[in-house]
C-alpha cells in the first residue's frame, strides 16, 4: 500500500462492492477532514462508490498545523513545476494503489482536488491521461498550461468569482485552453464566493457527474465524429 494511504480517510460504499472511486486531495495547510463535505455529498449521491481523501506528503511549511503536498516556501512561477513534478510518481502511485485496494478501474475513478490539492490533481491528468475518468477541479489552476488535452478524462472546473487567493482567471484560462484543444472540460463559476469548496460548487459537482456525459462516449456511440 502506498504509504500516503495509510493515513487516509476511507470511507467505504454505502452498498455493495465498489464501483466508482473518489481520490480527494486537501488544500495546502489543511488536513483531509477539509474534504469531507464534498466527501459526504459524493457518498450520499453514489452508493457504490469508494472515497479515499489522503493526507499531504509533508508538514505545511508555515508555523501552523497542517499538511502539504509540495513546498510554498518561495514558490514562484518558475519553480511550481519542478516542485510538482518532483512528487509526481508519489501523486500517480497512490491514486493506483487506491484503485487496486477498491478493484476500481481508472475509467471509475474521479479524482478531486481543493486548491493545492486542485493544482496536483490537474497535474497528474496532464502526467498521466486517463489516470481517472473524471477530474473535479475545486478552486485551482495548472503550474503550467498542457500542450494538449486529455483524451480519457473529463475536466470538471469549479470556483468562486470572488476567490482572492487563487484568482478565478486561472480557470477561466484553462477552460479556454482545454476548449481551444478540443478538450472535454466544463465551468462551473459561483458568484459572490471565495476560496473554498462551497456548498453551491459541490451541488454543481453532483449534477456534473450526473448529468454529463463524457464526450469520448458520444464519440465511440458515432464512429468518432
Amino acid at each position: 500500500m502506498s504509504d500516503a494511504l495509510a493515513e487516509a480517510i476511507e470511507l467505504p460504499p454505502r452498498s455493495g462492492p465498489a464501483q466508482q472511486l473518489f481520490v480527494l486531495l486537501h488544500g495546502v495547510g489543511t488536513e483531509p477532514e477539509t474534504m469531507m463535505p464534498l466527501a459526504g455529498a459524493l457518498r450520499e449521491t453514489f452508493a457504490n462508490a469508494a472515497i479515499v481523501a489522503p493526507r499531504g506528503f509533508a508538514p505545511f511549511d508555515n508555523e501552523a498545523q497542517g499538511r502539504q503536498w509540495f513546498s510554498v516556501r518561495g514558490i514562484d512561477e518558475e519553480n511550481r513545476p519542478e516542485r510538482i513534478a518532483a512528487i509526481m510518481p508519489r501523486v500517480i502511485e497512490m491514486v493506483r494503489a487506491a484503485q487496486d485496494k477498491w478493484k476500481v478501474p481508472p475509467i471509475a475513478t474521479a479524482l478531486g482536488g481543493f486548491s493545492q490539492g486542485a493544482i496536483v490533481s490537474l497535474e497528474a491528468i496532464k502526467a498521466e491521461d486517463g489516470l481517472g475518468g473524471r477530474l473535479l477541479v475545486f478552486g485551482g489552476r495548472y503550474a503550467t498550461l498542457p500542450e494538449s488535452a486529455p483524451r480519457w478524462t473529463t475536466i470538471h472546473l469549479f470556483h468562486g468569482s470572488d476567490d482572492r487567493v487563487m484568482p478565478v482567471k486561472h480557470a477561466e484560462t484553462a477552460m479556454h485552453h482545454l476548449a481551444a484543444l478540443n478538450g472535454d472540460v466544463t465551468i462551473d463559476i459561483a458568484h459572490g464566493v471565495g476560496h473554498s469548496v462551497h456548498p453551491a460548487l459541490i451541488e454543481r459537482a453532483l449534477d456534473r457527474l450526473q448529468g454529463r456525459i463524457p464526450i469520448r462516449y458520444w464519440q465511440r456511440a458515432f464512429g468518432g465524429v
